[in-house]
């Protein structure tokens, strides 16, 4: 590589958090391998999450107003087709503007205009697909991608098996198994590590379901030698569950709407309750913690519940169906946590399945494409 020649690359995603992190970890592993050698440029959807987060991490964004298709009928979905077309021609603009070398998308409503803008440009493009089912628009646009990252095997259903890179989800943090003790994650958060903890998060914003069950159980975790929780409860859901507990035996639960270290919960859990998404199933993976999945029905495709069925149909987890939780949820965690034996058998599977170095993957196949493309005279 020349080291005179500095690389510019957009990484569009955006909408929730499992389509940003990944695109920032993958950020800062190019700079790590490239330092001065490569200038960033975020691309996003206006009004979602990435126009606060991305700038706070210190990245350059811009903005695309462009939404998803509602489910239902809407007079959005009518002014749908205006917004694609005029994001195409801003994510033209801003391709040119930057002169790219290169486009990688994540997923979220702006990687598709971006990736298509750079693909009728002929500029190369990486797509990073995070879920074990592709969405229609990664379908269509991996036609003509240089290469698309997964992180499940079994995706050359969806895309060009001679393109397909198995690299897993890349990831913010640590999270692999063996760093902080038990003991001193369960004292960062007032529990007795001698006795079963479980970990029920439901996301930032939160989960109904998920509160509602530990609502139905929650006489189960009270009184001296009951077993304990990590109950995330979520932005939307953190006043309602602070007037539940009101009057009500909390001293072998910590309650929160956000988890600041995940890698702290992760360590003092016996056995994690969560919803199955993309990087939420990667980072189990790597924290090698036994799963009882509940996967969200309120999600396109229904890509949690294949999230969740690929890890069971391999012995790495279990799932419990989102109409069944509330009353099977905590049974089945308690029960999974007084049997050592089947606790070990998940830990073990689950991690096998870790790819610890997913962005340092991703960012090596970037750099390799780049530097093709500097070889051929581009």
């Amino acid at each position: 590589m020349k080291q005179d020649k500095t690389y510019k690359v957009i990484l569009s995603g955006g909408g929730t958090g499992g389509h940003i992190y990944p695109a920032v970890a993958v950020a800062e592993a190019l700079e790590r391998r490239l330092g001065e050698r490569v200038e960033l440029l975020f691309v996003g959807a206006l009004g979602r999450m990435e126009m606060e987060k991305v700038p706070a991490l210190g990245y350059r964004i811009e903005g695309l107003a462009v939404a998803g298709l509602q489910r239902r009928l809407t007079l959005s979905n009518l002014a749908l087709p205006f917004k694609v077309a005029g994001s195409i021609r801003r994510a033209g603009k801003i391709i040119r503007g930057f002169s790219a070398d290169m486009v990688v998308g994540f997923g979220g409503y702006a990687s598709g205009p971006v990736l298509w803008s750079a693909q009728r440009m002929g500029i190369p493009t990486l797509i990073q697909e995070q879920n074990s089912h592709a969405g229609l628009t990664n379908k269509l646009l991996a036609k003509k991608a240089r290469h698309i990252c997964v992180a499940y095997q079994g995706m050359h259903r969806y895309f060009p098996a001679e393109r397909i890179v198995h690299t897993g989800n890349p990831l913010r943090g640590t999270f692999t198994a063996g760093g902080l003790s038990k003991e001193e994650a369960a004292a960062r958060v007032g529990l007795d590590p001698t006795r079963p903890v479980i970990l029920v998060t439901g996301g930032s914003l939160g989960t109904r379901t998920l509160n509602e069950m530990m609502k139905r159980n929650i006489e189960r975790f009270a009184g001296p030698g009951a077993p304990q929780a990590i109950w995330q409860t979520g932005k939307y859901y953190r006043a309602e569950t602070r007037e539940f507990m009101v009057g009500k035996d909390g001293s072998n639960i910590w309650q929160g709407a956000f988890i600041d270290r995940m890698d702290y919960a992760y360590a003092a859990a016996d056995v994690v309750i969560s919803r199955s998404g993309a990087c939420t199933v990667s980072e189990l993976c790597l924290a090698a913690k036994p799963v009882v999945f509940v996967p969200s029905p309120n999600v396109a495709e229904d890509h949690q519940t294949k999230n969740a069925r690929a890890l069971s149909d391999r012995g790495a987890a279990l799932v419990v169906p989102d109409a069944r939780a509330v009353e099977e949820g905590v049974d089945t965690a308690l029960h999974l946590a007084s049997d050592p034996k089947e606790m070990k058998r998940l830990s073990e599977a689950i991690y096998a399945l870790a790819i610890p170095d997913s962005a340092d993957r991703i960012a090596e196949l970037i750099v390799r494409t780049l530097e093709e493309e500097t070889k051929k005279g581009k």
